[in-house]
This record gives C-alpha cells, sequence and structure tokens, in this order.
C-alpha cells in the first residue's frame, strides 16, 4: 500500500509540533468508546453512542445513514470541527482531546482535506487562488511554489485551462473538482468529503467519485460521507449508522470488517 507521510507537510522543520507524528503507522484514525451529548436545555440529546472505529492509512470509506443516524455529528468530530463530550479521538496517534484551539486550527489545516456539497468555493475568487488559500494559511511556501502547486492541481483534476475561471463560470462537477484540488493542497493524510455529489447530476458524480478512487488508488485515505448507496458502491468499505451507533461494518462485497 502506499502511503502518504505526515512529515512531508512540513519541509525544512528540525522539530514537529506535538500534533503531528513522524512514524508512519497503518492507522489513522481510532475512535474509543466516543459519545457525543446535545444539551438543547430542556433535554439532552445523545448523538453518539460509544463508538468504537479504526480506519487505516490508505482506505476508501463510506460512511452511511439516513439523517438523524449520527454520520453528520461523526463527520464533524473527524474533522475536528467539533470535540466529543466523552471518549477519544485519535487522529495519526494524536488525542485531539489535548489539543488548543490554536492547535486544531492548524490540524484542519494540514492534516484534514475538506470537501463539502455545496464547495464552499470563494465566489469572486479564481479557480487558482481558491486552490492557493489553505498554503497561504499554512506559510510553508513562497508565492511562486504556492501558484506552481495550484496550478499543477488543477490540472491533476483536469481544470488546468480553466484556472483563471470564477466559481460561477463552471459547472457544479468543475467546482466539486476545484474543491478537490484545494482539498489536496497540503497534502493532508486524510481526505474528508462530506455529501460530495449531493449537488450534482449522475454522470458528475460519477466523475468525482473516480477521482476520489484515482486518489485513493494513489495512497490517499477518503472518508466519504453520503446516504447513496450507488456513491458508496465505489468505496471499498462500508459503515453505517443508525440512531448514533454502527449498525454496521462491511468490505464492499460483504465481509464484516473488524474495527
Amino acid at each position: 500500500m502506499k502511503q502518504w507521510n505526515p512529515a512531508r507537510l512540513l519541509p525544512g522543520r528540525k522539530k514537529l509540533p506535538p500534533y503531528v507524528t513522524e512514524n508512519v503507522t497503518e492507522e489513522l484514525i481510532r475512535l474509543e468508546n466516543l459519545v457525543k451529548i446535545y444539551d438543547t436545555g430542556a433535554i439532552k440529546v445523545l448523538g453518539l453512542k460509544k463508538i468504537n472505529l479504526t480506519i487505516r492509512r490508505g482506505e476508501f470509506v463510506a460512511i452511511m445513514g439516513q439523517s438523524g443516524s449520527g454520520k453528520s455529528t461523526l463527520m464533524n468530530i473527524l474533522g475536528c470541527l467539533d470535540r466529543p463530550t466523552m471518549g477519544h479521538y485519535y487522529l495519526d496517534g494524536i488525542d485531539t482531546a489535548a489539543l488548543t484551539p490554536n492547535q486544531l486550527s492548524e490540524v484542519r489545516n494540514r492534516k484534514i482535506g475538506f470537501v463539502f456539497q455545496s464547495f464552499n468555493l470563494i465566489p469572486r475568487t479564481s479557480a487558482l487562488r481558491n486552490v492557493e488559500l489553505p498554503m497561504t494559511y499554512a506559510h510553508r511556501l513562497s508565492k511562486k511554489e504556492r501558484r506552481e502547486r495550484a496550478m499543477a492541481l488543477l490540472e491533476q483534476v483536469g481544470l488546468g485551462a480553466r484556472a483563471e475561471h470564477m466559481p460561477n463560470e463552471l459547472s457544479g462537477g468543475q467546482r466539486q473538482r476545484v474543491a478537490i484540488a484545494r482539498a489536496l493542497s497540503n497534502e493532508p493524510p486524510l481526505i474528508l468529503a462530506d455529501e460530495p455529489t449531493g449537488n450534482l447530476d449522475t454522470a458528475s458524480s460519477v466523475e468525482i467519485m473516480e477521482l476520489f478512487s484515482r486518489l485513493h488508488e494513489g495512497g490517499a485515505t477518503v472518508v466519504v460521507v453520503t446516504h447513496e448507496e450507488d456513491i458508496a458502491a465505489f468505496t471499498e468499505r462500508i459503515i453505517r449508522f443508525r440512531d448514533g451507533q454502527i449498525i454496521s461494518d462491511k468490505r464492499n462485497g460483504g465481509k464484516e470488517t473488524c474495527s
């Protein structure tokens, strides 16, 4: 299996910060007795119920479930956008509960590439500049290097000729490809996609999932949150949620997975 080494994300540094591991292990994500409780004041809602889960480096995983099943809650925790009420979330061997808000922000920038249903591109900014932005925040490359890398990523997703186009000049599928290029900009070990085909037609959805498949074949760890069976069929492992719990965890083809 090809592996992405997170140490590559910080070239030239003699010492890595505490939330970046020097040794690449097979395990990328580990959840231990993870609980999320939403306190609405009048009542407390149990969003996740003692979730135990491992995702290994290089896996292509679909997380499925209907509205209210807990998959979006899990997505927010995996993306370090929210914290569990109890339990532990280890990303690359680091317990994210121990990180400060600033460290969590840097983890999101360096370790997680986000792809959203609504694309989340900056409207009055070119495709090239949208892809450059995460690298700007990472402060690790020169302006020339950022531009060259952004252009190379756009070419990788088939949009080199559209680099200077604004999002409103692109189709939905093209905007999502820009979003994927942006997600790859800092070479994160984890690509986290939340309903990435939800706003796309069938043909564009297939193109996007084929692109994720190629990234996976190149060594990326890709986690897709979806409620669509035909989208989940592109992945190698499907985890299903209901009422805040994992009800099944299978390899595509039906074999149970040990988490």
